[in-house]
Formats: C-alpha cells, structure tokens, sequence
C-alpha cells in the first residue's frame, strides 16, 4: 500500500496531465451530486406566479406522472423527479388527488405534497342555527352532494361508529348534531366521510367533562341537544341564552307549555320573527303550542354557546320572554306582565 501512494505521488510530480486526470476522476461524483441536488431543490422558475390544477389519477405511476409535469411546464425534467422518487423510496408512495402546483416549486416540495396527500380543499361552513334544510340547500349550492345523497346520509344509522347518537331515537335524523363550523373537503371524499367529518367534530366539541355535567343533571345530551337547538334560533348573547334556559327548563317542571315560536317555524318552514296564530294550531310533535313538553327532537344545530347555555342554565325570575325589532330580548315574570310588553313593542 505504501509502494502503491509513494508511486502515485511520482506521478503527480512527473505528470502532470496525470494529476488533472486524476483530480477529474475525484470530482466527478459530486459534480454528479451538485447536479442532482439542483434539480431536486432548485424550482424551474422561482420567481413565477403561476399555478396549475394537477389531477393525478387513481392508477397513474411515477413515470407517467414525471413526464406530465415536464410537459405541463411544472418541473425541469421528468428524469430526475422519478429518480428522486425512486432513491428517496416514496415512487410507490404518491397519491392520487387534484393539487395545487406551480413552476416556483422544487421537484422535492411536489414530491412531499405529493406524498402526504395535500390536496387541494374545499371550504364548507355551517352555520350556527342552520337547520337541516338550510344545510342540504347550502350543501347542494356548493356541489358538495347530490339530492339523493344528502336525503340518504342525513338519516342513515352512524350510532355504530359514533355512541353519543345511541340515545338519539330512530326515526329523528342528524338534526342537531351537524356542528356548525367549517370544514375542508377533498376531491373524491365520500359522502359518507364528510358527514362523518361533521359528527367526529360535534364528538370533539362533547367532551368528557360536559358529558358528566350532564349525566350529572339526569338529563340526556338528545334533551340537551333539542333546548340548545331552540335557544339558538331565539336568542344571540350567552347571558340571554342562560336566561332562556333557565326559563324553558322551568317551565318544563312546572308542567307548562313552552310555547317558542321557532319550534312552530320549523314546522312550516319560515324564518319570521313570530309564528302566526294559526300555524300555532298546527298538529305536530314539534308545535310546543300545542303539546307540552320538548318537541320531538333538535329544531337546529346550535353553536357551543347555545349547548353550554342548555347546560348550565341561569336562574331567575322570568316565565316569559319576547324579542323586540331591534333585538333586544324583553323577559316578563307573569303572563300579565308579558302582555303588556307585547302590546309596548308591537303596537
């Protein structure tokens, strides 16, 4: 081995021409390796501002997908993509998806996104107080689901998947229990997945403490649920909610009939402020004018607000309570009381 070196070095001092060889021969692998890693981490054009809507289909591989992205002008060359792919062990591991791509990226950021499935999105919002009529038009706005769909999933069984609609009776659908928020759907998610989405972020928001809180009162989430859902339709602030729960939770003990407009409201499908008198005769499980006690079941999917109110109702005076045109909430202690504010604010 020293032979071997002390020879090499007399090459170097008598040839000269043989130290460049040799010196080439050295460099070249990370001339190879510079090279690889500028077309990895260097994007085509750093500086641009456009982007592209790429759909890798269910099925397509590596290669297929290297050679689309050159063509579409995305990445400098299909060759080194798929090797990075195939040296880093993620070729098998790219999924299908519609992504959101563009020139300013690198060949290492696609294949990441790529990889970890961040597929372009899109927004819903439920809003709080939304019935289940409101959400299917909404739902049906935004293309998220079809008509048959929705009518299907909003009654079918998740009881198996999900315990707190265990309580839940079998012939109420999902009303109540669609928590207002808003959620992110993917390209090809399944009707399925997305009223599962919905109802794993209502298990979230139910945690174990509220549950106990709850269980503690000897009440069940389903009537907690359904006084939430008529609180959110009546009033705004969380003070005026805590009031009108103690009132509805008060009259419910005494025996009295609840009489809130909105239950009537949902019967026939308005959003007055009111219900007219004659809908109040109307026959049905949720007209609280005509049968005492809860209605049948939610009237809305109430926010965290409205739920906790429902909770932790507020004790107080009132029996009764009315909202003026300009939103302000008038409670009454008597009926007689009640009358006069009615005739005050609605004159």
């Amino acid at each position: 081995m020293i032979i071997s070196i002390n020879k090499i070095i007399r090459q170097f001092k008598t040839k000269p021409q043989f130290y460049h060889f040799f010196y080439a021969i050295c460099s070249l692998p990370a001339l190879i390796f510079l090279l690889f890693a500028f077309e990895i981490y260097a994007p085509k054009f750093p500086t641009s501002n456009d982007t592209i809507t790429y759909i890798a289909k269910s099925g397509m591989g590596d290669d297929e997908i290297a050679k689309d992205l050159e063509k579409q002008g995305i990445i400098k060359n299909s060759f080194f993509f798929r090797s990075y792919v195939i040296l880093s062990l993620q070729h098998s591991k790219l999924q299908a998806g519609k992504y959101s791509l563009s020139p300013n990226m690198s060949v290492y950021e696609i294949v990441r996104k790529m990889v970890s499935g961040e597929v372009i999105k899109q927004k819903i919002t439920i809003l709080e107080g939304w019935d289940i009529s409101d959400i299917k038009k909404y739902f049906l706005a935004e293309n998220v689901l079809t008509k048959g769909d929705f009518d299907q999933l909003v009654n079918n069984d998740f009881s198996g998947k999900f315990s707190f609609l265990e309580e839940k009776p079998k012939d109420i659908g999902l009303e109540g229990y669609l928590f207002p928020d808003t959620y992110e759907i993917y390209e090809g998610e399944t009707v399925e997945e997305i009223f599962e989405s919905i109802l794993s972020n209502f298990d979230k928001k139910i945690t174990a403490d509220l549950k106990n809180g709850i269980a503690a009162q000897k009440k069940s989430l389903f009537e907690i649920i359904t006084v939430a859902s008529m609180i959110e339709k009546e009033v705004k602030t969380m003070d005026d909610k805590k009031i009108v729960s103690g009132i509805v939770f008060k009259r419910l003990q005494a025996g009295m009939p609840l009489q809130i407009d909105s239950t009537v409201n949902y019967i026939t499908g308005k959003s007055d402020a009111g219900a007219a008198i004659k809908d109040t005769k109307i026959d049905s499980p949720y007209n609280t004018y005509k049968y005492k006690g809860l209605p049948k079941g939610p009237i809305s999917n109430p926010g965290m607000d409205s739920i906790l109110a429902a909770i932790n109702p507020k004790d107080s005076p009132y029996l009764y309570w009315l909202s003026s045109f300009s939103g302000k909430i008038i409670f009454s202690r008597t009926l007689t009381e009640h009358n006069i504010a009615r005739a005050k604010y609605f004159r």
